[in-house]
């Protein structure tokens, strides 16, 4: 028997929005968080994966690693990794040994993460990035697993969802 995922919506005026949603997630981390991040080009996933990467502690600039693949970055309390797999096939993405990332010690953010879907966690939060006007997106968060489904629980239950 299929079970469907819920979903979970967040509505986004602006980028202080969009910090604000990365803020109320970053404190839930632990190693080996996995966030799959997708959204047509421009919609914002780099300007989410920096804000996340703030809200983390990371003190250097985070711009997109759409060239170099996958980015690392110091945090306060965790390493982040942060990939964009947008230019590479999955057999190359497989290539690269992601496990290491997806099950290491740090918070891993991969945008375009639905080219890779074979080589994703099982357990993963996929945010789904749309553009609704200017400066507007609706963040579209499905968690898989239970972990996820809990943070987006007591996200709901603080308001942070519509």
């Amino acid at each position: 028997m299929m079970t469907t995922q819920p979903q979970y919506t967040y509505g986004s005026a602006n980028e202080q929005d969009t910090s604000r949603l990365a803020e109320a997630l970053a404190p839930m981390m632990t190693p080996g968080t996995v966030l799959a991040l997708d959204g047509d080009l421009g919609a914002g996933k780099t300007t989410f994966s920096q804000a996340l990467a703030r809200a983390l502690g990371v003190a250097d600039v985070v711009n997109s690693p759409t060239f170099t693949i996958i980015k690392e970055y110091s945090g306060e309390s965790l390493p982040f990794y942060h990939m964009d797999v947008y230019r590479i096939t999955e057999e190359e993405a497989d290539e690269l040994g992601l496990d290491e990332y997806f099950y290491g010690d740090g918070v891993t953010v991969v945008e375009w993460a639905s080219r890779i879907p074979d080589l994703l966690p099982e357990e993963r939060l996929t945010i789904y990035i749309e553009t609704t006007g200017l400066q507007e997106r609706r963040f579209l968060l499905t968690p898989e697993g239970p972990v996820y489904r809990h943070w987006c629980e007591t996200l709901k239950q603080n308001g942070v969802f519509i």
